[in-house]
C-alpha cells in the first residue's frame, strides 16, 4: 500500500504562556538601624530540633548548575556557596542534590561515597566563610525519567508502538477500513504526516504528551517496574543520602517533597496508585513517612531532618492546603524539625517545549505561583504565600507541636519578614531570589546598612538561566562588571558574573 497523507498542520494540547502585565512597583523598604535590628525578631534563635541556628533567616535550596557533568562538586560550586555563606544567613540549603547514581547533568549527587570528598570541601568552605555562623544543610531529591520533545519523524519511527486500536481508531476518524490492515509502516507514515485532529484521534492521551512534550514518567506508571517498587527502594535511597550527608559535616537534610518530582508526586491528590500508596490522603502520604522513618533510623535523632514540600500544587485536581496542612501535622508527628512550605511548580501544567526541550515545571500558572514576578497580577510577587505557611502553622500548633515552620516566595524587605514573624505566620523566613540579587541583605540590615541592599527586580533573569541549565546568574551582579577585570570569575561566553560583587561593611 503506498504511503498516505492525512491533513497536515498544528496540534493539540494547550501551552500557557506567561502572564505578561504592566509590572508592579516593589514595595517600599524601610531599614532598621543597627541598634532596632538587634532586637528584632528576624536576628534571634531558632531551635531546629537537636540544633540552633543564629538567626531566622533562610537561603533555601537554589541549583546553580555548575557542578560536573557527573555530579561532583567543582570550584565554581565552592565559590557559589562560599559567597552566600558570606552573608551569614541562619541557614543555607544546598542545591537539590540527587540520591540515585545517575547522570542527571550539572546538579550535584550524593548518591555515592565517591562524592563524599568534593561535598566535605564544601561544607568547610560554608564554615569558613560564615566564620561559623550559618547553619548548612542540604536537599535531597528523587526525581523520575523526563526526555525532551521529540522530533517528529523519530517518535512516529522509533517510538511509537502500533497497535490494533491505533489501526481501529484510524479507520473511524477517517472512515476509510483500509487501515483496519494497513501495514505498521503505512500507519506511522499516515500519521506522521496527519493533522492534529487526527493524531489527536489516534493516539492515547499519553502518547499525544509524550509526542507534544516528551516522555516522562508518573508515579502512577506502575506497569513499569522500577516505579512499581519505588516505595521499596526510596526509603533505603533517602536514608543512605542523609547518612553520607551527616558524614560531609553538614548540619541537616531538607527532604524534598515539592514540585514536579517523585516525593511531590506521591503526595499529590492526583496519585491513584492502587497498591496502599496512592488514593486516600493515608495512602498518598505513606511513602513520604516511611522516608521519614528510614532517614530517623539512620542518622539518630540528634542530627536535624526537616522538609520541603507544597501548600498548594495550582494544578487540576491537584492537593490544596487542606491537604497540606493534614500532611504537614503528619511530618511534625513524625518528628520533623522544620517545614519549608512552597508552592506549585508542576508538569502538569508546564509549557510546551521546543523540539529537543524538556519540559520545564516552572512555566505553567503553577510555575508561575512557584516563582511570581512582578508581572503576575495587580498584587505582584511579594509575600505571595505566606498565608499556606500560617494555615500550616495553625494547624500543627494546634496539635501541639512547635515544629518551626519556614515560609517563602517575594519576601525582600526587613519590614515584610519582621512583620510574618511578629503575627506568627511563620517561625523563619527565607528568601531566594532576593538572596541571589544581594547575598548579604540579611547581613546589611542586621548591621543597620539596609540603604546598601540590591534589591531584586523580580523579573526572573535567573530563573530564564536555569530553564536552559546555564549556570544561574542575576543580571543585578553585572552592573558594575568590568569586562577587563581578569579577577572575576564569568560565564564561557564571558559576559556575566558567576559570583556576586563583594561587600564589606563600612569601618
Amino acid at each position: 500500500m503506498a504511503a498516505t497523507q492525512i491533513g497536515g498542520g498544528p496540534s493539540r494540547l494547550s501551552a500557557m504562556s506567561a502572564p505578561r502585565r504592566k509590572p508592579v512597583p516593589l514595595p517600599e523598604a524601610r531599614w532598621p538601624s543597627r541598634e532596632e535590628a538587634a532586637g528584632a525578631r528576624l536576628f534571634q534563635p531558632v531551635r531546629l530540633g537537636p540544633i540552633e541556628a543564629r538567626e531566622r533567616t533562610w537561603v533555601p535550596a537554589m541549583v546553580p548548575w555548575r557542578a560536573t557533568e557527573d555530579g561532583t562538586v567543582t570550584p565554581e560550586n565552592l565559590d557559589w556557596y562560599g559567597r552566600f555563606a558570606r552573608g551569614k544567613p541562619g541557614v543555607l540549603v544546598a542545591e537539590a542534590t540527587g540520591i540515585r547514581d545517575i547522570r542527571s547533568g550539572p546538579l550535584m549527587r550524593i548518591s555515592d561515597d565517591r562524592f563524599l570528598p568534593g561535598l566535605r570541601t564544601l561544607v568547610e568552605r560554608v564554615r569558613q566563610a560564615s566564620e561559623e555562623r550559618t547553619r548548612f544543610f542540604i536537599q535531597l531529591i528523587d526525581f523520575l525519567t523526563v526526555r525532551r520533545r521529540p522530533e517528529p519523524r523519530k517518535f512516529f519511527a522509533r517510538y511509537l508502538k502500533i497497535d490494533a486500536d491505533h489501526r481501529r481508531r484510524l479507520a473511524e476518524h477517517v472512515g476509510e477500513e483500509r487501515w483496519l490492515h494497513a501495514s505498521e509502516e503505512d500507519v506511522r507514515t499516515a500519521l506522521l504526516g496527519a493533522d492534529g485532529d487526527t493524531q489527536a484521534a489516534v493516539l492515547t492521551h499519553r502518547e499525544l504528551r509524550d509526542l507534544e512534550y516528551g516522555y516522562r514518567e508518573e508515579v502512577g506508571d506502575t506497569h513499569l517496574p522500577h516505579v512499581a517498587e519505588l516505595p521499596t527502594v526510596l526509603p533505603g535511597l533517602f536514608a543512605d543520602a542523609a547518612e553520607r550527608a551527616r558524614r560531609a559535616g553538614f548540619d541537616g537534610v531538607e527532604l524534598h517533597y515539592a514540585h514536579a518530582y517523585t516525593m511531590a508526586s506521591f503526595l499529590s491528590r492526583t496519585n491513584q496508585r492502587t497498591d496502599g500508596y496512592g488514593g486516600s490522603r493515608e495512602g498518598r502520604v505513606r511513602l513520604a513517612l516511611e522516608v521519614i522513618a528510614a532517614v530517623r533510623e539512620r542518622v539518630g535523632t540528634d542530627y536535624c531532618v526537616g522538609t520541603r514540600f507544597l501548600g498548594d500544587e495550582v494544578i487540576d485536581g491537584g492537593s490544596r492546603i487542606d491537604d497540606a496542612s493534614w500532611y504537614g501535622l503528619q511530618f511534625a508527628r513524625a518528628g520533623l524539625d522544620f517545614l519549608s512550605i512552597s508552592k506549585g511548580g508542576k508538569f502538569d501544567d508546564a509549557k510546551q517545549p521546543r523540539v529537543g526541550h524538556a519540559v520545564y515545571p516552572y512555566t505553567g500558572p503553577s510555575g508561575h505561583e512557584c516563582m511570581p514576578t512582578v508581572r503576575i497580577d495587580e498584587t505582584g510577587p511579594f509575600a505571595r504565600n505566606v498565608a499556606l505557611a500560617a494555615e500550616i502553622r495553625r494547624a500543627v500548633r494546634a496539635d501541639g507541636h512547635e515544629t518551626p515552620v519556614v515560609t517563602a516566595g517575594g519576601i525582600c524587605t526587613f519590614e515584610q519578614a519582621e512583620g510574618i514573624l511578629a503575627r506568627g505566620e511563620a517561625d523563619i523566613v527565607a528568601s531566594a531570589r532576593q538572596s541571589l540579587a544581594d547575598p548579604d541583605w540579611f547581613r546589611k540590615a542586621r548591621l543597620g546598612q539596609g540603604d546598601a541592599v540590591r534589591r531584586c527586580v523580580f523579573t526572573n533573569y535567573c530563573e530564564g538561566l536555569d530553564q536552559m541549565h546555564k549556570q544561574v546568574t542575576c543580571k543585578l551582579w553585572d552592573k558594575d562588571f568590568d569586562p577587563d577585570d581578569a579577577s572575576i570569575a564569568r560565564s564561557p561566553d564571558g559576559r556575566r558574573r558567576l559570583v556576586p560583587p563583594p561587600w564589606e561593611p563600612p569601618a
